[in-house]
């Protein structure tokens, strides 16, 4: 054969060779990408049923920090309880990072606190409607001063105040979960739960079991079809029938093992609580310099075997009311002053700080 026959047969063989060695690759890749995509899928779609590590991200608490001139100390609070107003944040963070290394989702249920470690575990209670939810604490903020807690989008529609924006709740941590889950992001003990389990880390008792449809602002699937969550309620504890969850559209990734309990809540009022004090004297300076803002009340509370006088302003009947008020009081130097909401039977009078 020709040299130079021979010579044109073997580039044409190597062309061909590399060729389809880059096709290989090529679909190989494309494979890859695919095989992502569908995992993707999976999570998105399945949610938290799928047995898959869970996230917590660094165990994190924080050194005091300052903003818009008001301190606040984290610290591990095991006794932590508080009530006030909750809000919520989605869009403009889904898929950045929070304040412990995670990466935020809006449709999985989550909570920015100001001080509790992170991650830890909490309990909302809606005063509103009587649903609570266990949340699991991974971000800081909010840093409203009339705000509490900033739950993410999906926990706040299955706590019931998504189109609303806020709602009177009360926070209390959960101490064994937040330790278990405390361990695990700091490496001392191997994750015992799955993601099914770890979003409420365990699961409430379960009677009642509903199918709802929660708020239709978009849709959640690729086809842009709504999808179902099912909520797991619980009766209340006065042994009357479940309360019925309303009928709404939804939107955002479901969490399957998300555990909505629905109980009886006392009516609640919301309050600016201007200043606490040990010395009587100091409330009533407090509440004469206040007098001509708003009602006020000197309002004595046990914390611990001491007694406090705290300085509140109200009743108010909205959020927006009492943003206006808080903001009248800071203006007096009141740096500390809160929105808090106040039990009207008194039933967490002694038990929860703010109410």
């Amino acid at each position: 054969m020709p040299k130079n026959v021979r010579k044109a047969l073997m580039q044409g063989w190597n062309k061909g060779r590399w060729a389809a060695g880059a096709l290989a690759i090529t679909v190989l890749l494309a494979g890859c990408a695919e095989t992502q995509l569908a995992v993707h899928g999976v999570k998105r779609i399945g949610g938290a049923q799928q047995q898959q590590p869970v996230q917590v991200g660094t165990y994190k608490v924080g050194n005091p920090y300052e903003i818009a001139g008001q301190w606040y100390y984290p610290a591990a609070d095991y006794e932590y309880k508080e009530t006030g107003i909750a809000s919520w944040y989605g869009p403009k963070f889904h898929g950045k990072k929070t304040a412990n290394g995670e990466i935020f989702d809006q449709y999985e249920v989550s909570a920015a606190h100001r001080t509790l470690p992170m991650p830890s575990v909490v309990r909302v209670t809606n005063l509103e409607n009587g649903r609570s939810l266990k949340v699991r604490i991974n971000d800081r903020g909010p840093f409203a001063h009339s705000r509490i807690i900033d739950m993410s989008r999906r926990a706040a529609q299955l706590l019931g105040f998504e189109q609303k924006g806020t709602a009177k709740v009360l926070v209390e941590v959960i101490e064994d979960e937040s330790r278990q889950i405390a361990a695990i992001a700091q490496g001392k003990a191997a994750p015992a739960v799955t993601v099914a389990e770890q979003q409420t880390v365990s699961a409430a008792p379960r009677d009642t079991v509903e199918t709802v449809r929660l708020d239709n602002d978009g849709p959640i699937t690729d086809s842009g079809e709504p999808t179902k969550s099912t909520i797991k309620l619980t009766p209340p504890t006065d042994g009357g029938a479940s309360q019925a969850v309303s009928q709404t559209p939804l939107d955002g990734t479901v969490e399957e093992s998300a555990v909505v309990r629905v109980e009886p809540v006392s009516p609640s009022s919301i309050y600016v609580q201007a200043g606490s004090f040990s010395v009587y004297d100091n409330a009533l300076n407090l509440r004469n310099r206040l007098y001509d803002i708003a009602p006020s009340k000197i309002e004595p509370v046990d914390v611990k075997g001491t007694t406090f006088y705290r300085v509140r302003l109200g009743p108010l009947n909205t959020v927006p009311e009492a943003d206006i008020l808080l903001e009248r009081v800071i203006a007096t130097g009141q740096n500390g002053a809160k929105v808090v909401v106040e039990c009207a039977d008194g039933a967490l009078q002694n038990s929860v700080s703010g109410c």
